[in-house]
């Protein structure tokens, strides 16, 4: 009961002082994407850009420090050696657990420049978070099931638009463009239902990335390929503020990318085989 006590205070102690670390870097992050609108030059919006992700580094850096102080969970990385701060990386990761962005984020950061995630249209709504995310140039998307793509056909290929948009934000400066490939987080029910072949992953959906290297240009240089486990089981976001987690291993490959894997998804299908291979 006393541990059990303890956890709670530990997890809720950890969570307030992640929203405090929050709210106080989401008013210069706002400040700094408010003066980016105001001077429409691409070198003056660059240099707010380096300012803005370096405030998100910092505030990273900080939350990484509350889990260092209070938490004690043992990471075990390999495969950082080659990481730099000057290239442009595609990253695609698996995925269990919202756990798994703080992993991300703290095993990546000042280590490759920052983590850009495409993410629902909705999560702007989240207070604090959405207005940072959006400041940060994260890529809002908004999915179209086939169901309403019938019925309004003018739709169709305004998911692919958006991401457009948002790659030619990244043109400018080194960035990490981060994707969970499988879509979703895992589960054993999914995976089921999917009659998945892998043993610990879903079935890939690579249209996004394959999407995402083309419209780069040839700037995305090298794919960061991370494996995540948890040896204890997969953690819960409150299990990991709780310290309940005591190993996460994270294992890392930088792999090139080469011309091969660039080309017209959409509309290449011999292409399009070879790249889901």
């Amino acid at each position: 009961m006393q541990n059990k006590l303890i956890e709670r205070l530990r997890g809720s102690l950890s969570t307030l002082l992640y929203f405090f670390n929050t709210l106080f870097w989401f008013m210069p992050v706002l400040g700094l994407a408010l003066l980016k609108l105001l001077v429409p030059l691409n070198a003056w919006r660059t240099g707010c850009n380096r300012l803005l992700d370096g405030c998100a580094g910092y505030w990273i850096g900080v939350n990484n420090l509350i889990q260092q102080t209070l938490l004690k969970t043992r990471f075990e990385v390999v495969g950082l050696d080659n990481a730099s701060l000057n290239q442009w990386y595609m990253v695609v990761a698996n995925h269990q657990s919202w756990v798994d962005i703080l992993v991300l984020q703290r095993v990546f950061n000042q280590k490759i420049p920052f983590l850009k995630f495409f993410l629902k249209k909705e999560l702007i709504w989240i207070p604090f978070l959405g207005l940072a995310w959006w400041a940060l140039d994260f890529p809002f998307m908004r999915r179209y099931s086939k169901k309403l793509l019938e019925k309004k056909p003018y739709l169709k290929g305004k998911d692919i638009e958006t991401t457009r948009q948002a790659c030619a934000k990244f043109h400018h400066m080194p960035v990490s463009v981060m994707n969970f490939v499988e879509g979703t987080r895992f589960t054993a029910h999914k995976h089921d239902k999917q009659a998945a072949p892998y043993r610990h992953l879903l079935h890939p959906r690579a249209g996004g990335i394959a999407f995402t290297l083309a419209a780069m240009d040839g700037r995305l240089h090298q794919l960061v390929d991370v494996t995540i486990g948890y040896p204890g089981g997969i953690p819960s976001f409150w299990d990991f503020m709780c310290g309940r987690v005591g190993t996460i291993r994270v294992r890392v490959r930088f792999l090139p990318i080469t011309q091969h894997l660039v080309g017209d998804y959409f509309n290449d299908p011999v292409f399009q085989h070879d790249f889901q291979q």
